[in-house]
């Protein structure tokens, strides 16, 4: 039997209220967008990246802790016609993620719930991670927010960022004549 993949709404416009959380964590959150927005300047002076330095490795490396207070690992890719997003989220159903578009920046939002369960004797060991995360891209001009589709399957998420019609990048060899 195949598993379809399921559509994953992707939410435009006004802001979500913040749970209480996430308003606690609101200062560092700032802090760190302020951080990442001056290295983002930075990079794009050397060399500019589409989706800013959070495409870069640096940000990968962090993504290993996943639910210990980081973020999922992900894979982006420009392909003809746009761009492909794939995040990781293993444990997650779609109900569990939130796709948020605002100001140009695109939200992976979810939570991971714990499973209340009596851990009378016997049990031993408590490895598996609980809690919420959150990863923005900031998406590159040429992107068309509003035919931005998302599917989840098998705990990977799937956003296809179609370009703008007339926006493809046309490369061109230039041929380099000896002096």
């Amino acid at each position: 039997m195949v598993d379809e993949a399921e559509k994953v709404p992707v939410k435009s416009g006004a802001k979500t209220r913040l749970s209480s959380a996430e308003e606690a964590w609101q200062p560092i959150a700032r802090f760190r967008d302020e951080v990442d927005r001056l290295f983002d300047d930075f990079v794009g002076r050397i060399g500019g990246f589409p989706f800013g330095w959070r495409g870069l490795p640096t940000d990968s490396l962090r993504a290993g802790r996943f639910f210990g207070g980081s973020v999922p690992a992900v894979d982006l890719v420009e392909k003809e016609g746009g761009y492909a997003l794939t995040a990781e989220l293993p444990g997650l159903s779609e109900s569990d993620v939130e796709l948020t578009l605002a100001d140009d920046i695109l939200t992976i939002k979810g939570e991971k719930k714990e499973e209340k369960e009596d851990k009378g004797t016997g049990y031993q060991i408590s490895e598996r991670r609980y809690g919420m995360f959150r990863r923005s891209f900031p998406l590159p001009d040429d992107v068309d927010g509003e035919k931005i589709a998302a599917t989840f399957k098998k705990g990977v998420l799937t956003v296809e960022l179609p370009k703008r019609p007339g926006a493809e990048t046309k490369e061109k060899k230039i041929a380099i004549k000896p002096e």
